[in-house]
Parts: structure tokens; C-alpha cells; sequence
């Protein structure tokens, strides 16, 4: 969970020299972070087709970034960003995805309160305005609210001439996208074959509308890349996830990566673990391979 205990885990990481040098990415612009980080997929921009999108939502509309193959028809996947929300690290991310052959839909899960990018380049969690801003729009994004958000952010990508609505749609989220992903996977249990969690927060609570509560509600076969750190302060959580998911009978991979901290993947974090990102990564992939039929 992205909270005071894991920024003070991430800043101890940083000024112990950490494996990356934040600033050399977070002025970056999606391109630039596709060319530094994802070098082999940079080469391919020509065959892909990018847009800024409207989506039209119950309570207004979401500023979005939709990328897909130029020609063809492919499986859509739902991409939430973490608590900074869609900017050109999770542009790049979802460029690189429709690249391997999805139709893309990065969301702003924000649009209630602002359009993306919602906080500078420089934002830390760690500031307390910048946390207060956050997760006040963070909690917004209420069971009700973020399944009805799924449900018109799956259709949007349904009326889509790139979307292969033969095949299931994928959803992946980070951080706060955790439960979001359980919800999306809730929402629409007819459409959605895959979901995947990146250092996922509140995963399983004590709460009447904890995620983990929906599971039996949907067929979704699914991963849970967690954080070491986070397994550390919440060690229950993936074992009452397996049971969960094994009572349900729904295939699950989960998977504690070790020598991680939380918000570990995407390639702008101070806690960037290339090496582990792209274990997560390749399975992310694998996991659409098999379940997007």
C-alpha cells in the first residue's frame, strides 16, 4: 500500500543510493522513456497508432491515453495507473503493451477532480500537501464508483475498430490499481479473462467491500506481483488471497518478488527494479497469452 511507511522505506532506498536515479526519469516524456528503458520495442512506433481520448463516464468524462497496432484487431486491456496517475511513464508502459499486440486504454482515474498529469514531475509522496492531494482523490474511487469507471472504460474500448471483442479484455494496475483490477474483474465477470496487480495495496482488508470479496464473482485468471516490503508489514494477505482464489476455483499466480519495494515497476519510480519489472512484465504477458481467448 502506497502510505507514509513505504514512502520512508523508498526515501531510505534513495539516499542509500538506490538502483536509480529518479530525476534522470520523471522530466522524461513517454518517448524518452521508451527509448531509454524499452530500447527493442522503440523501434516499432510506426505500426502503432496513438490517441488522447474523451471517455464518457456517470460522472463526467475521463481524460485517457489510447494505443493500439495500426492495422488489425486486438484484445483490449484496462491499464490503472498508481496514485501519481497516468503521465509519460505509464504512456510509455501502455505503448510498449500494444506493441506486444493489445489495444491499450491508460486511464486518468482522477477525471473527477483533474485532468492528467495531476501532479508535476517532481511530486513526492513523501511531501504531505502532495499526499493529502492524492489520496483525498484516491478515495473517491469507492467499490461503487471505480466498478461503474470499469464498466465504461471496458465499453469504450468494446467500440473500438482495434478491439477484437471475440477475445477476453485484460485489465492491469498498480499500487492503488490493485484492488481496481479485482473491481474491473468484478464489474464485468463476462468480459474480462486477466487480471494483474503490481505492488497492489488493500488487497484484502477487514472491510464489508474488501476486494478479496469479489473473486468468486468473477473467472478472471490472475497475478499478484507483490512487493518484499509489503508482504513484510501485511504477511496474511497472499495466503488468504490463494485461498480465496483456490476455494473459487480460478487459476492464480502470486508471487512475493523479492529484493522489491512498493511501486517497484514503473520505470519512474525511485524504487525501480528493472530486473524484477521485467520478471513481472514477462509474466503479464504470458498471463494474456493464455487467458485473453
Amino acid at each position: 500500500m502506497c502510505d507514509q511507511f513505504t514512502e520512508n522505506d523508498n526515501e531510505t532506498f534513495e539516499k542509500k543510493g538506490g538502483s536509480l536515479n529518479r530525476r534522470d526519469f520523471t522530466s522524461m516524456s513517454a518517448a524518452a522513456i521508451m527509448a531509454a528503458m524499452f530500447p527493442a520495442s522503440a523501434m516499432a512506433d510506426e505500426n502503432i497508432t496513438e490517441s488522447d481520448v474523451t471517455v464518457d463516464m456517470a460522472e463526467g468524462s475521463s481524460d485517457c491515453y489510447f494505443v493500439r497496432p495500426s492495422k488489425g484487431k486486438h484484445p483490449g486491456v484496462l491499464m490503472w495507473p498508481d496514485i501519481k496517475g497516468l503521465r509519460p511513464a505509464f504512456r510509455a508502459m501502455g505503448k510498449r503493451l500494444a506493441m506486444a499486440g493489445y489495444s491499450v486504454l491508460v486511464v486518468n482515474p482522477f477525471y473527477r477532480d483533474a485532468k492528467a498529469p495531476v501532479v508535476g514531475p517532481d511530486a513526492s509522496f513523501h511531501d504531505p500537501d502532495t499526499r493529502k492531494f492524492l489520496i483525498g482523490m484516491a478515495r473517491k474511487l469507492t467499490q461503487d464508483a471505480s466498478m461503474s469507471d470499469a464498466r465504461a472504460y471496458i465499453s469504450f474500448l468494446d467500440a473500438q475498430g482495434s478491439t477484437d471483442t471475440s477475445k477476453k479484455v485484460g485489465t492491469m494496475g498498480y499500487c492503488m490499481g490493485g484492488p481496481l483490477i479485482m473491481r474491473t474483474a468484478g464489474a464485468v465477470p463476462e468480459r474480462v479473462g486477466a487480471a494483474a496487480s503490481f505492488h497492489g495495496g488493500g488487497l484484502v482488508t477487514d472491510r464489508e467491500d474488501s476486494p478479496h470479496l469479489l473473486i468468486p464473482t468473477s473467472p478472471a485468471h490472475v497475478l499478484h506481483a507483490i512487493a518484499e516490503n509489503d508482504d513484510e508489514r501485511f504477511p496474511d494477505a497472499k495466503n488468504v488471497l490463494k485461498e480465496a482464489y483456490e476455494k473459487a476455483g480460478v487459476p492464480a499466480e502470486i508471487e512475493v518478488y523479492k529484493d522489491t519495494l512498493h511501486g517497484w515497476c514503473p520505470p519512474d519510480s525511485q524504487v525501480y527494479n528493472k530486473a524484477q519489472a521485467e520478471k513481472a512484465w514477462s509474466r503479464t504477458l504470458k498471463l494474456f497469452e493464455t487467458a485473453l481467448v
